[in-house]
């Protein structure tokens, strides 16, 4: 009977230490339903994406299975060509390949022109389609450059013409409201399993356009007048990407725009984690009204998390989830395990 009774006491003991571990560890992530929809769920970012250093070649980038990739893009104003590339305005540095079939996609030249980052990315998707949703960030780093004939409807014609049917486009979401907003109020988002091997383009600003007094008409507003064009033609249905609002702010940072016909195209929302959940603003504004909302820098966020500490970013990623991202974007490529993560948003 004692020994029973020391059996029991134990097991006591170990029930609680076990308990006592759990509670520590935070709740478990609760499996995400396909048929959620896209504005219901927090997936990561990989910045920068394209860069040598981060992965030998892009598809190795999309193989982790992240939510969105990043490229920097630059209007090449002497050949008209699209780069992508951190910092060089007149040529290509980049993991991209010139692929033609999904064999193709981890070997060949690099340093490739947005053309052939989109082939890989739609070639890619083609031979995983269970993949995806995956948002394709656009950071235009001096604009478009319309004297040159790299404005939006040549994006445009680029983006369709080398992504074809995987581009989720703008029209789509508007479908029978009369504008962007009022379809993502109405929560007319597809679904996860809807956006299977679908990819979802958004345009930021560039921080050398940002940065350019000369510049006075920005990506965002430039895009935008385009969507509104366009709509007003009756012809929204060649526009392939989404206009993002850059840079955290409180209230509806759809204000700083002058022309108040433009906010209604505007239903994704770009800026540093950091800004928005330390600094004072109400990120549940964007969950209920189901705005796209991408939190970027997630990594620098304090306490910073790196790269080696796959349990610290998991815990970021929810901590962001619950704090109402779309993306939590991180420079987290090293950690595989965080990087395919879908989680409850909110």
């Amino acid at each position: 009977m004692r020994g029973s009774r020391s059996l029991s006491a134990f097991a006591s003991v170990a029930m609680v230490t076990m308990v006592a571990a759990v509670l520590a560890a935070g709740p478990a992530s609760a499996a995400v339903d396909p048929a959620a929809r896209v504005s219901a769920t927090t997936t990561v970012g990989t910045h920068n994406a394209y860069e040598q250093g981060t992965y030998a070649y892009l598809a190795q980038a999309l193989d982790a299975r992240p939510g969105m990739i990043e490229l920097d893009v630059w209007p090449d104003i002497i050949t008209r060509q699209w780069r992508v590339s951190h910092s060089n305005p007149l040529g290509s540095a980049n993991n991209c390949v010139a692929a033609t079939s999904a064999a193709q996609l981890y070997t060949g030249t690099r340093n490739r022109n947005l053309e052939h980052c989109l082939d890989d990315i739609r070639i890619w998707l083609a031979a995983h389609p269970d993949a995806g949703p995956l948002h394709l960030k656009l950071e235009l780093k001096t604009g478009f450059s319309g004297r040159t004939g790299q404005g939006p409807a040549q994006l445009d014609a680029l983006l369709a013409a080398r992504l074809g049917a995987a581009v989720f486009r703008p029209a789509d979401l508007k479908g029978a409201h009369a504008t962007l907003d009022a379809a993502a109020r109405a929560d007319n988002w597809p679904t996860r399993q809807q956006l299977a091997g679908r990819v979802i383009v958004h345009l930021i600003p560039g921080t050398v356009e940002e940065g350019n007094p000369t510049d006075t008409l920005w990506t965002d507003v430039e895009y935008a007048r385009h969507l509104a064009g366009l709509a007003a033609a009756g012809t929204l249905a060649s526009a392939q990407a989404f206009p993002a609002v850059h840079r955290a702010s409180a209230g509806d940072p759809r204000t700083r725009y002058a022309d108040a016909s433009l906010r209604p195209w505007f239903v994704v929302f770009d800026g540093d984690a950091s800004g928005y959940v330390t600094g004072g603003i109400d990120t549940a504004w964007y969950d209920a009204n189901h705005y796209l909302l991408v939190m970027t820098d997630a990594q620098n966020m304090p306490p910073a998390v790196g790269n080696t500490d796959p349990d610290a970013a998991a815990a970021r990623m929810a901590q962001l989830a619950r704090a109402h991202a779309s993306v939590a974007s991180a420079d987290w490529a090293a950690l595989p395990s965080v990087v395919d993560d879908v989680l409850p948003r909110g």
